[in-house]
């Protein structure tokens, strides 16, 4: 894991959709996760951990 990935899930703690656009830019996985923020922030991070990881 890279210093890149560390600071994309930072980001994704704080505000998930901005890490996932960060890394995915605005494709399907930005949007999964700016709905799953907006029904739950819990599920958002939850998420978007998983997608940069991934």
């Amino acid at each position: 894991m890279g210093t890149a990935t560390c600071v994309d899930i930072i980001l994704a703690i704080i505000l998930p959709p901005l890490g996932v656009f960060l890394k995915f830019g605005c494709n399907v996985e930005f949007w999964i996760c700016l709905i799953l923020t907006i029904l739950g922030y819990l599920p958002g991070i939850l998420y978007a951990i998983y997608v940069i990881t991934k």
